[in-house]
C-alpha cells in the first residue's frame, strides 16, 4: 500500500504538477497578455498623441506657409513700390536737370543781354556827356551869336537916315564899302560860331 500510496502521490504529483505548471503558464501568459494589452494601449495612446501632434504641426506648417506667402506678396509689393519710387525719383531728377539747364540758358541769355545793355548804357552815357558838352558849347555860341546880332541891329539902328540913303545909293555909295566890310566882319563872326556836330 505504501507503494500504492507513493504511486498515487507520484501520480497525483504528476497530474497536479502539469496542471500547476499549466496554471503557472496560464498566469504567466495572462500576465504577458495584460502587459501586451497595456503596452498596446500605451502605444495606441502614444500614436494618438503623436497623430494629434502631427496634425497640429501640419496645421502650424500650413499657417506658416500661408504667412510666408503673405510676406512674399508684401515683399513683392514693397519691391514694386521701391522700383516705382526710384523711377519717379529719377524722373523728377531728370525734370529738375532739364529745368536747371533751361534756367542756366536763360541766365546766360539774361547775363548776355545785361552785358550788352550795360555796354550800350556806357556808350550812351559817353555820348550823352559828349552831347552835353556840345550842347553847352552850342549854348555859348548861341549867346555870342545873339550878341553879334545885337551888335548888327545896334549898329544899323545907330545909322541916321541920311547915312542909310548914302549907304544904299548906288551912285554916291561913300559908306557902302565901309558897310560891306562891317557886314563881312559880322558874317565871319557868325561863321565862327557855327556849331560843328
Amino acid at each position: 500500500m505504501r507503494l500504492l500510496r507513493v504511486s498515487s502521490v507520484a501520480m497525483l504529483a504528476l497530474i497536479i504538477a502539469p496542471a500547476a505548471y499549466a496554471d503557472q503558464e496560464s498566469d504567466r501568459l495572462r500576465e504577458a497578455l495584460r502587459s501586451a494589452t497595456a503596452q498596446a494601449r500605451a502605444a495606441e495612446d502614444q500614436r494618438a498623441a503623436l497623430q494629434a501632434k502631427l496634425t497640429a504641426t501640419e496645421q502650424e506648417r500650413e499657417r506658416l506657409r500661408k504667412q510666408n506667402e503673405g510676406y512674399r506678396a508684401q515683399v513683392k509689393e514693397a519691391e514694386q513700390a521701391y522700383r516705382q519710387a526710384v523711377k519717379d525719383f529719377n524722373e523728377r531728377i531728370a525734370e529738375r536737370d532739364d529745368s536747371l539747364e533751361k534756367w542756366k540758358a536763360a541766365y546766360g541769355e539774361a547775363a548776355s543781354v545785361a552785358r550788352t545793355k550795360d555796354a550800350e548804357r556806357t556808350k550812351f552815357e559817353s555820348e550823352a556827356a559828349t552831347f552835353k558838352a556840345s550842347s553847352k558849347a552850342c549854348e555859348a555860341k548861341n549867346v555870342r551869336l545873339v550878341k553879334i546880332a545885337d551888335d548888327v541891329v545896334a549898329q544899323y539902328e545907330a545909322m541916321s537916315p541920311f547915312e542909310k540913303i548914302l549907304d544904299h545909293d548906288p551912285v554916291i555909295g561913300f559908306k557902302r564899302v565901309e558897310h560891306q566890310n562891317a557886314a563881312q566882319d559880322f558874317r565871319d563872326k557868325i561863321i565862327e560860331q557855327k556849331a560843328k556836330p
